[in-house]
């Protein structure tokens, strides 16, 4: 009975102990916070209170901009249509070839598909290399390059996705149920048969997923890239914005166009996923 008497109180201050230590640290980590937040709003020209108050003020600009050239917003959004295609053009071709890439890296770099196993850590880092570049910093580099045009900013894309994605599909593949693979071991198929047959069908929903996923990011990815140069809503963007007063309405129109691009691949993408969910429960 002393014995647990003993123990119990030693949990008790080993618990109080802790709650202290993490009192502690909570303090210090706040602190930290908020003295970092006095220096660098010292170094600032506007105080960061001050600038939020005033947050709202663009925005409520561009809205009032525009409710007062409502009539001629659908004539904007016909004007800025093709803008708007040249990003998806980007986003598409650069999410089909980072895809097909990732494809391949994805079932290089994942060690339960029975790959040759040096590849497995190979594969995994040239991904995280992949990753660890944003697409703006490779799209400035081959501007400098090649030149302002919309490839740049497909490339970059492309490269980018390769890595993101590549790390999806892989760990999707890393979750699946291998009894089928295994099964289909048995009967004699081949590398590319068990891939095909027991892989394929149980991780083309979620790659599915996952693709459209990267599309949506992709869009608003070629966006951003048109602001350097890379053609696109961006470079309208760039164009509206930087008039500030009286354009308004175009950035409305651009804004508006851009969301229900996003808005309709969810969709699409929420459409496909149930079809092939459904044909898969149907065979």
């Amino acid at each position: 009975m002393a014995v647990a008497t003993d123990l119990h109180a030693d949990l008790n201050s080993m618990e109080r102990r802790r709650k202290l230590y993490s009192a502690v640290v909570l303090i210090a980590v706040i602190s930290v916070i908020f003295s970092g937040y006095g220096q660098a709003n010292s170094m600032n020209s506007g105080g960061f209170l001050d600038g939020l108050i005033k947050f709202f003020d663009y925005p409520s600009e561009i809205v009032i901009e525009a409710w007062e050239e409502k009539l001629g917003l659908p004539a904007l959004f016909w004007k800025f249509l093709p803008a708007m295609l040249e990003t998806l053009n980007i986003a598409a071709v650069a999410t089909i070839l980072g895809g097909v890439c990732a494809l391949i890296f994805a079932f290089l770099g994942t060690a339960n598909l029975g790959v040759w196993p040096p590849l497995v850590p190979i594969a995994r880092r040239v991904m995280d290399i992949m990753r660890a570049f944003p697409e703006l910093i490779i799209a400035l580099f081959l501007i400098f390059v090649l030149g302002t045009s919309p490839v740049p900013a497909m490339i970059a894309v492309a490269f980018h996705t390769t890595g993101a994605l590549g790390k999806q599909f892989s760990e999707v593949n890393d979750n699946l149920d291998r009894k089928a693979v295994e099964g289909l071991q048995a009967c004699g198929a081949n590398w590319f048969q068990r891939m095909r047959y027991g892989v394929i069908p149980q991780v083309l929903p979620n790659y599915l997923s996952y693709f459209m996923l990267r599309f949506e990011i992709n869009v608003r990815a070629s966006a951003i890239l048109g602001f350097v140069g890379a053609g696109g809503i961006g470079t309208e963007l760039r164009r509206t914005i930087g008039w500030g007063q009286g354009a308004g309405d175009e950035t409305f129109a651009l804004f508006i166009l851009l969301i229900l691009t996003i808005f309709l691949i969810d969709q699409a993408s929420s459409y496909m996923r149930a079809r092939i969910t459904e044909s898969d429960r149907s065979t």
